[in-house]
Formats: structure tokens, C-alpha cells, sequence
């Protein structure tokens, strides 16, 4: 069992670091470390530390002893999802799947056949909900460095950003359309991967068009249709090993 992961403000620097507030709460009180336990405290951005418990303190103050600085380089190829706003929970649930799989950014996009809207507070609650499960999924996946995700982007933003990755592509299901299949699509050694997951109700013919201009051409899964909350995780994972970050 690899050390459970907290997140810090700052990197310790060295020898003994607090880890109280909600983390140190949850280590003491949730977790109920004990000294002599190993421990790992990361900022999310790729720098972490390894620990040993020393003592916990009332119930949200663990007293860590710091062993050992870290820093995990940028992956690459990075692969960032676009993904179309799901209905109900099931935004969440893409988010956390992800995560613990491996991508690197998720990019929320309102997608013309979305049912899902996000404006005002609403959007605003729905894109802190979003980071906040990237957050939890990445400390509980054991990861250092937590995937960002953007503020949701319109189709016009999606199609800048396809334009300037190294390798583009739209997951899509129609079978009369020409795609090729994500397995064997030839895919960058490094650079950046952008894919984009369309909505339950699929990418308008419209979208395709503006996606196919900045670059971006379709590809399919396999033969079944996935929801548009797994159909990310799935992607990402073929990502990963056919790039060799999962090897």
C-alpha cells in the first residue's frame, strides 16, 4: 500500500512540517495516522515530500518529519480531454475517472447539443465542483500532480486549441462517418494530445466542420457506443499505453 497523499500551500522545505487545517484533520481524525506511518505531501503541481509521522496533536495537527524533496517532471506526451458537459452528477464522474487514470487537463465545453448549462453561479458552483473532484481523485489516486481544470470554453475556443496541439482528434459515433479507429492513429512521442468528447446527443455537424478546420479529424472507440462520462476515461487510458506513459 503506497503512503496516503495531503495537500500542502507551500512545500516543506525540510525537517518538520504541520500538516493541520482540513488536511491535518482528515490525517488525524479521518485517517488516524500514528507515528511511524509513512506519508506523502504534495502541492498537486508536481512537487511532493516524503514523511514519517512524529505525533498527532488534538484532532487536526499531524507533526511530519520531512525525509526527502521531490519533483515529478511534465508528462508527455499531455493529453487534455474537451469534454461536453454531462447531465446531472455525471460531469463529476468523468472528472474523477480521469483523474485516476492519468489526464492531464479537462477542458469543460458547452457543446450545442449539451442539456447541461452553465451560466452564472450555476457554472461558477459546476466548475468548483469539477476541480474540487480533480482534487480529491488525485490525492486519493496517489498523484503529485493533479490534472487543471480550465474554465469551460465556447466551440470557437475549443477549435484554437485543437489547432495549436500536436495531435487533434473528436471522438465520434457515427458509423456512416468516416473515422478511424483512436488504436491505431498515429500519435506524437511528445508535444501535446487534445481530444474532444462530445455530448449524449453528439458533436453537431457544425462543430465537426469548425473542429476539421482548426485540424482536428474523427476518431471511434470500438464497435459499442460509450457515455459521454466514460468515453474519456476509456481514450485516456488508450492514450497512456499506446504512448508508453503507462509502461
Amino acid at each position: 500500500m503506497t503512503a496516503p497523499v495531503f495537500v500542502v500551500e507551500r512545500m516543506p522545505t525540510g525537517g518538520e512540517f504541520v500538516l493541520d487545517g482540513p488536511e491535518g484533520r482528515h490525517a488525524v481524525s479521518v485517517k488516524r495516522l500514528q507515528p511511524g506511518e509513512a506519508v506523502v505531501l504534495t502541492d498537486g503541481l508536481g512537487h511532493w515530500a516524503e514523511g514519517v509521522v512524529r505525533a498527532a496533536e488534538g484532532k487536526d495537527r499531524l507533526i511530519v518529519a520531512v525525509e526527502s524533496l521531490h519533483e515529478e517532471p511534465e508528462p508527455t506526451p499531455r493529453i487534455t480531454v474537451v469534454q461536453a458537459l454531462p447531465k446531472g452528477d455525471r460531469g463529476e464522474l468523468a472528472v474523477e475517472t480521469m483523474t485516476e487514470t492519468g489526464v492531464d487537463a479537462i477542458v469543460p465545453w458547452q457543446a450545442a447539443r449539451c442539456i447541461t448549462q452553465w451560466k452564472g453561479d450555476r457554472g461558477a458552483k459546476a466548475l468548483t465542483k469539477w476541480r474540487s473532484t480533480a482534487r480529491e481523485a488525485g490525492k486519493q489516486s496517489r498523484r503529485v500532480r493533479f490534472p487543471e481544470v480550465t474554465e469551460a470554453m465556447t466551440t470557437k475556443q475549443v477549435a484554437a486549441l485543437l489547432a495549436g496541439a500536436d495531435f487533434a482528434g473528436v471522438l465520434h459515433e457515427d458509423r456512416d462517418h468516416d473515422s478511424t479507429p483512436l488504436a491505431t492513429a498515429e500519435l506524437p512521442a511528445t508535444g501535446t494530445i487534445v481530444l474532444v468528447v462530445g455530448p449524449e446527443g453528439g458533436v453537431s455537424p457544425q462543430e465537426l466542420a469548425a473542429f476539421a478546420e482548426a485540424g482536428a479529424r474523427p476518431y471511434r472507440l470500438g464497435r459499442s457506443v460509450l457515455r459521454t462520462s466514460t468515453a474519456g476515461t476509456a481514450a485516456t487510458a488508450l492514450l497512456l499505453g499506446r504512448t508508453g506513459r503507462w509502461g
